[in-house]
């Protein structure tokens, strides 16, 4: 465990060769160590704390703690605030008889479907595919723009935002967004 606490992990055995040659085979492991000092560099470079390690001490048990950076956690409360409001505002409107707009720009639904597809790096034309969307402006104004002012989603090329080169990601706010829709859409 002190070897892991300072991001070093050498692998000396399996415990089941099988389920590791197994794991291997499907690219969910490697038999080179890389593991653990990768964790400490990426959680090191979007500035989380450190992982945290534990055990029993015949290793019957592994686990690994991946503390939720700071920013992520208000950006999240964020999401709620603006999901709240807007569900606030939607049923005043129905009180008052009045229909809500669903192609607005800050409908909450729109960005919440663009984070939920969002896998990787995406270009505006995957985006349309996994959107089952054609019209590329209202791409552009009802889904990637309110989501890009959320700070849910970012450009890879910020400086190009018309380059046909320009891909879309999820920013750690983002991932903490889909991390909670999947779980509030997932069959109970």
């Amino acid at each position: 465990m002190d070897d892991f606490k300072k991001g070093q992990a050498v692998s000396r055995r399996y415990r089941n060769r099988r389920i590791g040659e197994f794991l291997k085979e499907l690219d969910l492991a490697e038999a080179r160590s890389t593991g653990v000092p990768k964790i400490f560099r990426a959680m090191r470079q979007n500035g989380s704390p450190e992982p945290i390690f534990e055990s029993d001490e015949n290793r019957t048990w592994f686990l690994v703690r991946l503390p939720v950076h700071e920013r992520v956690s208000l950006a999240a409360t964020d999401q709620d605030t603006i999901h709240d409001t807007q569900q606030d505002k939607s049923l005043k409107n129905k009180e008052k008889g009045q229909d809500t707009p669903q192609d607005t720009p800050q409908d909450n639904g729109h960005i919440e479907r663009l984070v939920a597809a969002l896998t990787g790096e995406m270009s505006r034309a995957e985006l349309l595919a996994a959107l089952l969307l054609t019209d590329r402006k209202n791409l552009r104004t009802s889904y990637l723009q309110p989501a890009l002012d959320a700070g849910l989603i970012e450009m890879t090329l910020p400086d190009k935002p018309t380059s046909r080169h320009q891909r879309y990601r999820r920013t750690a706010g983002g991932e903490a967004l889909a991390v909670r829709l999947k779980t509030r859409d997932a069959p109970t």
